[in-house]
């Protein structure tokens, strides 16, 4: 009986001390697109980097190579924005980053849900030197 009890209060404790982070949400924030070759994330966050709302191509449930779309990233965009627009989001930053297909219609997307976009930022992260080669084989 003891011992039952005692598990209702570490699992009571444990829900306490999980509890929801609460976002600020102010009408100014960032966007966060990153179009890999396989998928399209997109993160809407407010100006100290929490997450307000997030979608990804994935997520709409696009599978294998259509995760790569300019329609995928669309919709993905889109549904974040939407999200973000109803919780008070009004302006953003867009920062976009990787070679993927979908980004230009994820900004295009971003624009069309009542967001207004006040700023395009290519943050792709380019190799300066590249990595060191490898030695040369000796035979």
């Amino acid at each position: 009986m003891a011992k039952a009890t005692q598990q209702q209060q570490q699992q009571v404790s444990a829900k306490a001390a999980s509890k929801k982070r609460v976002v600020k949400i102010d009408t100014y924030g960032d966007a966060h697109v990153t179009a890999s070759f396989n998928n399209l994330i997109v993160s809407l966050t407010n100006k100290s980097g929490q997450v307000i709302s997030w979608s990804s191509a994935g997520k709409m449930g696009f599978k294998g190579s259509k995760k790569n779309t300019p329609y995928a990233a669309q919709m993905a965009a889109g549904d974040a924005a939407k999200k973000a627009f109803d919780a008070g989001l009004k302006r953003v930053d867009v920062f976009v980053k990787g070679p993927g297909a979908g980004r230009e219609s994820a900004i295009r997307a971003i624009a069309q849900s009542g967001i207004d976009v006040v700023m395009i930022k290519d943050v792709t992260p380019l190799p300066h030197n590249g990595c060191r080669p490898p030695n040369k084989r000796r035979v």
